[in-house]
């Protein structure tokens, strides 16, 4: 019987599932449920070391025979420290040596309480990666921990070999020992670089050819990739292809751009069909709640993502598989093995499905003042969109592909979108047109104190006296006085601040004004100055605008 500790079974279960069998474990009360579980299971040897300083090195000693990590265990507090010479070795000897420390509930720590110290990030950079396990109540807390152990077990021998630190608070009761057998658990692996004639690369083929359904979802991604004919024909056939603006022309054929839409209005008798069986990721953020939640409700069998870093990112909850190499060479090496595969509905379902989302047509409103620019811009351009409701509200229109778009989604926050364009524009020989909210604009408004404004800058200001995307929260009330607070009401225009820095300062308050306005704010050849067209709307029109487009798609 083991111990009752979900995180401890899932520590002990991915131990073995790495292979990792060789445990030394030191005497404790608090890594007792560690050592007995560690010590009853058949699948580990298990050897006794009273000093842990001695430990850590006998530990070195049993890597170093077989060249395989080995795990040493031992109880909180001082006894941790005494392993920090052996880890310091290991690390300069680059030996793969998982630490596993038993800790206190992060609640007791600095309280007086016996054997308690601040346990996480005690080696810093010592080891290739530490991690502090969290105590299991939630199913967000079983993904959470698996996700962290399988972090540091992978980073053993991830470019090079070398020692890791897995610490693990554990509450009283200590000594339950209830669990019958460990749990099936999730096991990430990482294939680094892919040859086709090597096992690897056969062994991923075998594992798609088993899978119909198949998609790929392409993240921002700043950059042209070019397919040849060839790839592109067997690529695209094979796989339903999603991305976001963002994502650039870094896609072989023409994706599916508007699922976001295309999934709220999904009937819940589709989507069984429309799920994944495999999942391939590649490039960085995606901007849809939507895509996200549907994908973590309905999680695929498996989820690679090719990356060149290798590192672990599990924005779906179903991570199976890390491919460490270039995502466009992973796309050239499986596209020849596609040659010959026979070919599946289901990218065909999820293009037909969307084609059946209309591109909206709003009333004046925020949403329609972006639809008009982005129908009005010229083909060979620059469009820099902010962050909130504009990244979003931007998805729902078609743009071309020869248009280039960036966005501030590192960290996604409001400030610096403005920033970020100006500086892009100020080495850029095309039009750069920005669409900005009035809280990112008024937040970011010294990017106009720049010396380095051209021309080519065209800004896209939506003031609507608030922050826009706070009223589309689903369960917020914000009557009474936090309405203020939480969408930061105001009363500003830029009319000042624009014409002080050199702008041709326009406005717009209804349709035929906005119609009036697009030309001069798009058109290269109207005006030698930068240009400004500020957009007055109201907040609670414009959520109310969108509710009803939402609800029609239902």
């Amino acid at each position: 019987m083991y111990s009752d500790k979900r995180n401890i079974l899932q520590l002990v279960a991915l131990l073995r599932a790495h292979g990792i069998t060789k445990v030394v474990l030191c005497p404790g009360s608090r890594n007792a449920p560690l050592v007995h579980t560690l010590s009853t299971h058949p699948d580990f040897v298990s050897y006794a070391m009273t000093d842990e300083r001695s430990a850590g090195f006998f530990a070195i000693g049993l890597a170093l025979s077989d060249g395989n990590p080995v795990a040493v265990c031992c109880t909180s507090g001082t006894a941790l420290l005494n392993l920090h010479p052996a880890v310091a070795e290991a690390y300069y000897q680059q030996v793969p040596l998982v630490v596993i420390s038993a800790d206190r509930p992060a609640a007791w720590i600095g309280q007086m309480d016996g054997q308690t110290l601040p346990q996480p990030e005690v080696f810093r950079s010592l080891v290739k990666k530490s991690v502090n396990l969290p105590e299991i109540h939630t199913e967000e807390d079983e993904w959470y921990c698996n996700r962290l152990v399988n972090e540091a077990l992978l980073e053993t021998h991830h470019h090079g070999k070398g020692p890791v630190h897995i610490n693990i608070p554990i509450s009283e009761p200590l000594f339950q020992f209830t669990v019958e057998a460990l749990p099936e658990v999730r096991v990430i692996t990482r294939y680094q670089g892919l040859n086709i004639y090597d096992r690897n690369y056969n062994e991923l083929m075998e594992r798609l050819e088993k899978y119909r359904r198949r998609m790929i979802i392409v993240g921002q991604m700043n950059l042209i990739y070019v397919f040849e004919k060839r790839q592109v024909k067997q690529l695209y056939k094979h796989f339903a292809w999603l991305t976001e603006h963002l994502g650039n022309r870094t896609i072989p054929g023409l994706p599916v751009k508007n699922f976001d839409a295309a999934l709220y209005a999904m009937p819940e008798e589709k989507i069984p069909q429309m799920t994944p069986e495999l999942l391939i990721t590649y490039g960085g953020h995606i901007v849809s709640k939507r895509l996200k939640k549907f994908l973590r409700r309905n999680p695929p069998k498996e989820h690679w993502h090719v990356s060149p870093d290798g590192e672990v990112v599990d924005l779906y909850g179903s991570l199976t598989t890390l491919i460490e190499i270039d995502p466009f060479e992973f796309l050239e090496k499986i596209s020849g093995a596609l040659l010959d595969s026979r070919t599946p509905d289901y990218p065909r379902q999820w293009e037909n499905y969307c084609k059946t989302i209309p591109e909206p047509d709003f009333p004046y409103s925020e949403m329609s003042a972006i639809g008009a620019l982005l129908k009005s811009l010229p083909d060979s351009c620059s469009l820099h969109l902010a962050n909130s409701s504009v990244v979003r509200y931007a998805q729902l229109y078609a743009i071309p592909p020869t248009i280039e778009v960036c966005c501030n989604r590192g960290t996604s926050g409001i400030e610096g979108s403005l920033s970020t364009a100006i500086g892009y524009a100020a080495c850029s020989d095309k039009l750069n047109f920005v669409v900005i909210g009035d809280l990112s604009f008024f937040y970011d408004m010294n990017a106009l104190w720049s010396t380095n404004l051209k021309p080519n800058l065209r800004i896209l200001l939506l003031n609507n006296g608030g922050g826009e995307i706070f009223h589309t929260l689903p369960g917020l009330d914000m009557s009474g006085t936090s309405h203020k607070f939480i969408t930061a009401v105001h009363k500003t225009s830029a009319k000042g601040w624009a014409e002080e820095r050199g702008f041709l300062y326009l406005c717009a308050e209804n349709e035929e004004q906005l119609a009036e306005a697009m030309p001069t704010l798009t058109q290269p050849e109207i005006t030698e100055q930068p240009v400004l067209l500020e957009v007055f709307t109201n907040k609670n029109k414009d959520a109310r605008i969108l509710k009803e487009y939402f609800h029609k798609l239902k």
